[in-house]
């Protein structure tokens, strides 16, 4: 798959549904994946699979959440990227449990920042986390973004 970004030490690309899924599989068995985002998990590799061979975001709107690939192992550390939704664009990340704390979530959220500001012009970005939901509190204030308001996700209040 060609890069959409690329960093330091990561490598952003589409999210290939074969290639990808036992990655993704593993995300999403996390408990705080769960306990963070209120998502379910995938009950097997093949599930995962199938979700994102029904993911459209990239055809739909030209962006998305993409893999995040670490450029010396090839490894996919996770995802990060940015969603369309009916009010906002936002941006989102996830990693595997192992990969966290090491800088990564930051490196590609602030990576799909410049992307979206830059090359794709969209005129404002939200990210959305629970209040509990300290590390990613963290990345958010790392890369610059702001305390805007409390509310409820893919809602308008």
């Amino acid at each position: 798959m060609e890069p959409i970004i690329t960093t330091s030490q990561l490598i952003l690309r589409k999210i290939d549904p074969v290639q990808d899924a036992k990655a993704m599989f593993e995300l999403n068995a996390d408990p705080l994946i769960k306990q963070n985002t209120g998502d379910a998990p995938f009950e097997t590799i093949a599930a995962a699979q199938k979700f994102f061979e029904g993911y459209k975001d990239y055809e739909k709107y030209g962006f998305g959440r993409w893999a995040v690939v670490h450029r010396e192992t090839s490894e996919v550390l996770g995802w990060c990227g940015l969603r369309h939704n009916p009010e906002s664009i936002d941006l989102g990340y996830r990693l595997i449990a192992r990969h966290r704390g090491q800088g990564y979530a930051t490196e590609a959220a602030k990576a799909c920042l410049i992307y979206g500001f830059g090359t794709l012009r969209i005129k404002e970005i939200v990210g959305r986390t629970l209040e509990h939901n300290s590390a990613s509190i963290r990345v958010l204030k790392k890369i610059g973004m702001t305390y805007w308001k409390r509310g409820l996700c893919n809602e308008v209040d």
